[in-house]
C-alpha cells in the first residue's frame, strides 16, 4: 500500500469550526493510511470493553467528508485531571504519542483552571471527561505524531453566539476555557451562525499545534485534502473542517513505522531466516540487523524493521512468528526519500538493472549487485560492468528526456 507523503505545511479551514472529533476526521479523511494506527493508540490508551472508535461517511450541507465516530457508554473512573494525565501516562501507547496526548490534556487543564481559578491539580472535568474526549485527545496525539515535522496553520475562526450548558451552568460562547486558549488566534466576521463552533478540545489543538501563522512563502505543491464532519447541522453553512496538506520538494516525505528489538538467545542461522523473512513481506521497506553487547554480557543482534504504517499489527505478529524476542518497541517517523527508478541495460549479452536517483543537482545510479555477479569475471571485471552499466543507464534517461 501506498503511504502518503508527509507534509511541510498542512492547512486547517474551519468552515463549520473545529472540535477534536472533527480535527481527526479531517486528518483521517485526507490520509486514509493512518487510520488504523490512529484506531489502535486510541484502543491501546485503556477504552472500555464495548466502546470502540470509526471512520464513516458523512455528508454536511454540499461537502462529502468523514465523521470520527465514539460508540459505548462505559462510566469514567474519575474525571479529576491528575487521575486523567495518570490513566494516559500509564496507557501502553508509544512514547511520543503519550507525549503528545499529555500535552494537549494538560493545556485543557491549565485553561480550566485560570477561568475557574483554582490550582491545576484541583481541576476536574465534567463534559470532557468522557471516554470520547480521551479517545479524540489520543487519536490526534496519534496523527500528530504521524505528521512530526510538519507547520500548522488555521485559518481565521468563527466566533459563533449565544450560551452553552455545562456543569458551571450555562457559559458565554466561546467557552471560557476555549477563549483562553484561542488567546492571538485570528478570528473572521461573524457569519450570523449561533452555537458553539469552536470547542476547548479543539482549541487545545490548535494551541498546542502553534497554528497561529503558516510562515512566509508559498505552500507548495498541495498533496492531501480532507473533510471532517460534526455533529451538528448548522443553518446554511458546512459543519465542517477542511484540511490542506502542501509539500515542497525539498521536504515531501512519507510516514514510517519503526520497529526495534534485541535478540541475544536465537541462533545466528536461525536469525538470518527469520530476518529474510520479514524482509520478503510486502509492507516491509528494510529490516536491519547490528552486533551488541546486552545484559550479562551477552552478544545480541539489535534490529531495526522499517515497515507501512498501515500494516503496524501484522509486522508487529510477524516479528514475535520469527523471532524470539519478547518484546518490541514501536514508534511512527517520517522519511524523506529521493525520487528513484530502475533502468534495465544490456550489458556483453547480459542485462544489469541500475536504480537511479535524482539528488537535488545531479543524479547518480547505483547497479544491482545480482545482475553484476551474474556477468561472471573478477573485480577488476565487476567494477568495469557497474561503470558501464551506471553510464548506459544514465544515457537512456537523458535521451527520453
Amino acid at each position: 500500500m501506498k503511504t502518503e507523503p508527509v507534509p511541510s505545511l498542512v492547512i486547517l479551514d474551519p468552515v463549520g469550526g473545529i472540535s477534536g472529533d472533527m480535527f481527526v476526521a479531517a486528518m483521517l479523511d485526507a490520509w486514509p493510511s493512518f487510520v488504523e494506527p490512529v484506531r489502535r493508540a486510541v484502543v491501546d490508551s485503556g477504552l472500555p470493553s464495548g466502546c470502540k472508535v470509526s471512520l464513516v461517511e458523512r455528508r454536511s450541507g454540499g461537502l462529502s467528508g468523514a465523521r470520527f465516530v465514539f460508540e459505548g457508554n462505559a462510566e469514567v473512573p474519575s474525571g479529576a485531571y491528575p487521575d486523567l494525565r495518570r490513566r494516559l501516562a500509564e496507557a501502553p501507547l508509544a512514547q511520543s504519542v503519550r507525549k503528545h496526548a499529555l500535552a494537549i490534556l494538560a493545556l485543557l487543564a491549565e485553561a480550566e483552571a485560570t477561568v475557574h481559578r483554582v490550582a491545576v491539580e484541583s481541576v476536574h472535568f465534567h463534559e470532557l471527561a468522557d471516554w470520547d474526549t480521551q479517545a479524540d485527545v489520543v487519536a490526534a496525539a496519534g496523527i500528530i505524531d504521524l505528521l512530526a515535522g510538519a507547520r500548522w496553520h488555521c485559518r481565521p475562526l468563527p466566533l459563533g453566539s449565544g450560551t452553552v450548558k455545562a456543569a458551571h451552568g450555562v457559559l458565554p460562547i466561546p467557552a471560557p476555557a476555549a477563549a483562553h486558549l484561542l488567546a492571538g488566534f485570528s478570528f473572521r466576521a461573524d457569519d450570523g451562525v449561533p452555537g458553539e463552533r469552536v470547542t476547548p478540545t479543539g482549541a487545545a489543538i490548535l494551541r498546542y499545534l502553534d497554528a497561529q501563522s503558516a510562515g512566509a512563502g508559498p505552500p507548495g505543491r498541495l498533496v492531501a485534502s480532507g473533510v471532517g464532519a460534526g455533529s451538528r447541522e448548522l443553518e446554511g453553512i458546512p459543519n465542517v473542517l477542511r484540511v490542506l496538506a502542501f509539500a515542497t520538494a525539498e521536504t515531501a516525505g512519507e510516514a514510517v513505522l519503526v520497529l526495534e528489538f534485541e535478540i541475544d538467545d536465537q541462533s545466528p542461522e536461525d536469525l538470518v531466516i527469520g530476518l529474510d523473512r520479514l524482509r520478503g513481506l510486502p509492507c516491509v521497506r528494510d529490516v536491519a540487523s547490528f552486533p551488541g553487547i546486552g545484559k550479562k554480557g551477552r552478544l545480541l543482534q539489535a534490529v531495526r524493521v522499517l515497515a507501512d504504517p498501515a500494516f503496524r499489527d501484522a509486522v508487529v505478529e510477524a516479528v514475535f512468528e520469527e523471532t524470539t524476542t519478547l518484546g518490541v518497541r514501536v514508534r511512527y517517523e517520517e522519511r524523506t526519500v529521493l525520487p528513484r527508478r530502475t533502468v534495465d541495460v544490456e550489458h556483453e549479452g547480459g542485462h544489469v538493472r541500475v536504480k537511479l536517483a535524482d539528488r537535488p543537482r545531479r543524479q547518480t545510479g547505483k547497479a544491482e549487485a545480482d545482475d553484476v555477479a551474474a556477468l561472471g569475471g573478477g573485480a577488476a571485471d565487476r567494477a568495469r560492468v557497474r561503470r558501464s552499466a551506471v553510464a548506459r543507464a544514465l544515457r537512456t534517461v537523458e535521451r527520453e528526456s
